[in-house]
């Protein structure tokens, strides 16, 4: 631990064995007598979390259309939100939705890739390029969003980009209609020919996170020890505190107690699905919880405290995987996921679908108040970051790519104003937006991004789609 007299370093950490716990922002850290805009810190880069749902929404089928199950029925800043949308009401001026773009690159090109929908989606996503048809090894689709930020943004923090999942995604070699099930498997691409595994266990997040078990030896020690990892630097902590103010010690406390919460529910996780109870999901790691909800949790307070310590700025994160059967009774609806989003365009099971739809968007705020909650420089960590939630696929009974879900929160260090919605002129590829983000996250540098036909504003509706009444 490096600590002068002046003030501590933004890259200070605490060592214990084989631990690594970097610390949140201080006032401390602030040379003395400087203002935290001019500091490095106060123009520090953005945090990203891109998160995606598979099977599209409700929203976009006709009947979602006429009964706004997903876009607002205005346009503009005096928007009502919609019933899936409703979730997200308590943070309407930290929200964007955009609604009325397409997904072209991932309808099917050629004749052999009709069909193949749900294995080719989610390689689109964030790369809004369309992938090569192929179960082999050489598979090609476009560098993702959150990697090409990452490139950028990401090399000066201890892990440049973290990727997420809530379930099994490593099914090697094919999967059906001639595709990869790399493509199903991942969201984040480092290269057109490079795409990132995706990690599920919460356990594996955290001890990455934390620097546990940096060698075997030292994982197996901590692990057998069955002690919290704090227990190896309670003594750097209280002599770190000795020389902090009272605002800075109140801010360690949380977060260091942030930190052990999560270990032991982590920790629950791990004994209850090793005490020989009959499991939801027997196939998951033990790490992995039952409930979709607290799976979810858990990762996202992990994503809270990575950003709060600027362990890495970048998350993607796979809330599903396409084709999956999984079941989400708190939804209130007991259909399969899959199922459930092949409605035949019948209005009571499309309601039932619009109900699993609301209760994904119902994990976003989770996330939204643990980073509203947590204060940097003049403002919060939501502030100053960009949190993307959508979809590529739009009907998702049809197979269709249109109309598709999205929005985003957060304000991009100012940059974006929120409590809009955006309604795109029709046939506005997803692509223009997600442009836009990147300019917004930085990559100021880059014209295009997928099949970008250029930006569209996210903060000032334009004139003809400000009082819409339609989607």
């Amino acid at each position: 631990m490096y600590i002068t007299k002046k003030h501590v370093s933004r890259r200070t950490v605490l060592k214990g064995m084989g631990v690594t716990v970097a610390l949140p922002f201080l006032d401390a850290m602030l040379p003395a007598g400087t203002a935290w805009a001019r500091t490095a810190a106060g123009s520090s880069k953005i945090r990203l979390v891109c998160m995606e749902m598979v099977h599209g929404s409700a929203g976009s089928t006709a009947l979602g259309v006429k009964k706004n199950l997903f876009a607002p029925v205005k346009a503009g800043r005096d928007f009502e939100f919609t019933p899936t949308l409703e979730p997200l009401a308590p943070f309407r001026d930290d929200v964007t939705i955009i609604s009325n773009t397409d997904v072209h690159n991932a309808e099917a090109f050629t004749l052999p890739e009709i069909g193949g929908d749900h294995f080719r989606s989610s390689a689109v996503f964030l790369t809004q390029s369309h992938p090569k048809q192929t179960e082999g090894n050489d598979v090609h689709a476009g560098t993702s969003l959150d990697q090409l930020y990452a490139k950028q943004f990401g090399q000066d923090t201890p892990i440049p980009s973290m990727q997420l999942s809530i379930e099994n995604v490593d099914q090697a070699g094919g999967c059906t209609y001639g595709y990869s099930c790399i493509y199903t498997d991942t969201i984040s691409w480092a290269s057109p020919t490079q795409p990132l595994p995706m990690i599920r266990d919460p356990r594996v997040v955290f001890d990455q996170l934390f620097g546990v078990g940096a060698t075997p030896e030292e994982r197996a020690a901590s692990l057998k020890a069955d002690r919290s990892i704090l227990d190896w630097i309670n003594g750097q902590v209280s002599q770190l505190k000795r020389q902090l103010g009272a605002s800075d010690r109140r801010r360690l406390d949380e977060y260091v107690e942030n930190v052990r919460e999560i270990e032991r529910r982590i920790q629950r996780v791990e004994a209850r699905n090793a005490s020989g109870e009959q499991r939801a999901m027997p196939e998951a790691p033990i790490g992995v919880p039952d409930s979709f909800e607290e799976h979810a949790r858990i990762l996202m307070d992990l994503i809270a405290l990575a950003f709060a310590a600027d362990t890495t700025r970048a998350f993607s994160f796979k809330l599903g995987r396409d084709a999956s059967g999984r079941a989400y009774p708190e939804s209130g609806v007991a259909t399969g996921f899959h199922n459930a989003s092949h409605h035949g365009e019948r209005e009571d099971r499309i309601m039932d679908f619009a109900k699993i739809n609301r209760y994904h968007v119902s994990m976003v705020p989770y996330l939204l108040e643990k980073l509203k909650n947590t204060p940097e420089g003049d403002g919060n960590l939501l502030d100053n970051s960009l949190i993307v939630y959508g979809s590529p696929m739009g009907d998702s009974n049809i197979h269709n790519h249109k109309r598709v879900p999205l929005f985003v929160a957060g304000h991009a260090g100012g940059r974006l104003k929120g409590g809009v919605h955006i309604k795109a002129p029709d046939g506005t590829p997803m692509a223009n937006p997600m442009l836009t983000m990147l300019h917004m996250l930085g990559r100021t540098d880059l014209q295009q991004f997928g099949d970008s036909t250029g930006e569209l504003d996210l903060n000032n509706p334009s004139p003809a789609t400000a009082t819409s009444e339609g989607v």
